[in-house]
């Protein structure tokens, strides 16, 4: 799990750099920004072009890969998310911290939604 002090910084960053394991699990994609968005205590993100997205689908084939938010770069998991009350959070959240962007409908969107990842500290 993150620790609040890291969700807190997450809150106000608008986004970061995801690149998933490739299928050997030791290289990474090229890092891809992307808006993020915290939800209780968890990081979520959403693929812009939905499922179709090669991080996105990288992320739910593999399921590990590293981020870097903050200057940082932390080695993570990857869930794909279809609870329609957790999906109806992260709306809401995206809809928060992104007000005002001509970005935002698409992320609110099915296309967007249905590409919806949680983010997760990866155990050693």
């Amino acid at each position: 799990m993150w620790n609040q002090e890291e969700l807190f910084e997450f809150k106000k960053l608008d986004d970061l750099l995801i690149a998933p394991f490739h299928n050997d699990m030791k290289t990474t994609g090229t890092p891809t920004h992307i808006w993020n968005v915290v939800v209780e205590n968890g990081l979520f993100v959403r693929a812009y072009n939905g499922q179709e997205s090669s991080w996105y689908q990288a992320a739910v084939r593999n399921g590990q890969g590293k981020i870097s938010i903050g200057g940082k770069e932390y080695d993570v998991e990857f869930m794909h998310v279809d609870d329609k009350n957790k999906l109806k959070e992260v709306d809401d959240a995206y809809m928060a911290k992104y007000a005002g962007s001509p970005y935002l409908p698409d992320m609110t969107e099915d296309r967007a939604r249905n590409a919806t990842i949680q983010i997760m500290t990866k155990e050693n």
